[in-house]
């Protein structure tokens, strides 16, 4: 498991850059948290939320954001047990990077929808259109 506090950062201008990605990079771990912006969410509900993630990318993500102290684990004592994930205020401080990501997100995806096809390695896109 990758921690950011045995990392040394030789702390040049982007070396706070680098610490935050640290925390957050891959796939999952920055839509996990933004699902946890909204509420306390079970294990399960998480993975239906992140359709597209195995349950053990899922434990392993979890684990690491957990480790870095972003994300708090609650196991409550029932049969079937009950796990619980919510942010800790370390983790709730990420939020307003957290809202960019996605405000950035969703602004290149309205404007990819919008702009035409990009060059597929064999002939201009608007070749591609009139061949079709």
């Amino acid at each position: 498991m990758k921690t950011v506090d045995t990392k040394s950062y030789d702390c040049a201008i982007g070396c706070p850059v680098e610490a935050t990605l640290d925390l957050i990079d891959g796939k999952w771990k920055a839509v996990i948290l933004y699902h946890l912006l909204g509420d306390t969410i079970r294990f399960n509900e998480l993975g239906r939320r992140l359709s597209r993630i195995s349950q053990r990318m899922l434990t392993r993500q979890l684990r690491e954001l957990e480790a870095a102290g972003l994300i708090h684990r609650e196991i409550y004592p029932e049969v079937p047990p009950r796990v619980e994930y919510s942010l800790t205020p370390l983790g709730r401080s990420l939020e307003l990077v957290i809202r960019a990501l996605w405000g950035w997100g969703h602004a290149y995806l309205e404007v990819r929808k919008s702009a035409p096809r990009p060059f597929n390695g064999n002939r201009p896109a608007a070749s591609a259109q009139r061949a079709s």
